[in-house]
């Protein structure tokens, strides 16, 4: 993979927003900017060039002079402190952007006669923030920009990108979304809970808020919760859920990523067998005509303990 660092600018007045701080505006529970820094978390070195906040990761924090000077000034605040070959420029407000898009900007970004590469929106637009650039074509051309008008401050983005030789990737309906308005963060916020994405959302929201890096079947534990609350009780799905988490812990105590979600992967086949052998049980009792009712009794008998269910009583 292509080393690189991150530069996210994050100091933008954010007037459409009415002034809100909008790098900490949450989309999922999870503020703008950590949603971006979750997307190239493999950078060797992320700088934010904004104001100072609690963030996920450790990241390097810098201004651009002067404050509120605009994108060139703060790419050229968030470049001196890079040193890698390549560098992802990005915004802090894209709720959407993944590691798939940051691979691809990386990847077309390193191709022969390429000075960098960056997304277009699905209207056909450049994003010049949501980009992957040669260091050096980059500093140079900021610096011919800051001799020619004098300073960096206040100046389009354009001016750069029309000076480099660029590769263009469709970034899709999603990767170059940006919030810069109210209604662009109510859209955010509600097609994170679409179906077929709220679950993919939610479990990656909980693994950055637990500090997990770790790849599951998720599929593997949603049919396991399926076959313990169909087979034993319902709550027998979260409660077995939970304990296949902590057997996969204590198996794979010590060991890497690859290991934990093996782990998570032989408990949930375990448990799962023993809820469809639980199944297979109350199966094989009807079939005899000995169904048993939902309190485990035999049908048309009196319950084990009655009146004293859950009490402890002996």
């Amino acid at each position: 993979m292509t080393a690189y660092d991150v530069i996210v600018l994050a100091g933008g007045a954010a007037k459409r927003l009415g002034g809100a701080d909008k790098p900490g505006v949450r989309v999922g529970g999870r503020a703008l900017l950590d949603r971006v820094l979750a997307a190239c978390d493999g950078a060797a070195r992320t700088v934010v060039v904004g104001d100072r906040r609690a963030t996920a990761r450790p990241v390097l924090w810098t201004r651009e002079v002067p404050q509120g000077g605009g994108p060139l000034a703060a790419l050229g605040a968030g470049l001196k402190l890079t040193t890698a070959e390549h560098v992802l420029v990005l915004s802090a407000d894209l709720p959407f952007l993944g590691p798939g898009t940051v691979d691809a900007l990386l990847a077309a970004a390193g191709q022969p006669g390429r000075e960098g590469a960056l997304c277009t929106d699905p209207d056909g637009r450049d994003q010049p923030l949501v980009a992957a650039y040669r260091a050096e074509p980059l500093r140079r051309e900021l610096a011919l920009i800051a001799t020619e008008y004098g300073s960096l401050a206040g100046l389009p983005l354009r001016i750069l990108t029309a000076e480099l030789e660029l590769a263009r990737i469709d970034a899709g309906p999603d990767a170059a979304f940006d919030c810069d308005t109210w209604d662009d963060i109510a859209a955010a916020r509600a097609r994170i809970r679409e179906h077929g994405a709220v679950l993919d959302e939610w479990i990656t929201s909980v693994k950055n808020e637990l500090g997990i890096e770790l790849d599951v079947d998720t599929g593997v534990l949603l049919d396991l919760a399926r076959d313990a609350a169909h087979g034993v009780a319902r709550p027998a799905a979260p409660l077995t859920t939970f304990l296949v988490g902590y057997a996969a812990a204590r198996a794979s105590a010590g060991a890497g990523p690859d290991e934990a979600a093996a782990a998570v992967a032989e408990a949930s086949r375990k448990a799962t067998a023993l809820a469809l052998r639980w199944e297979a049980e109350v199966e094989e009792a009807e079939s005899a005509g000995q169904g048993g009712d939902e309190a485990g009794g035999p049908a048309g008998g009196p319950k084990p303990d009655a009146g004293r269910e859950g009490t402890g009583t002996p």
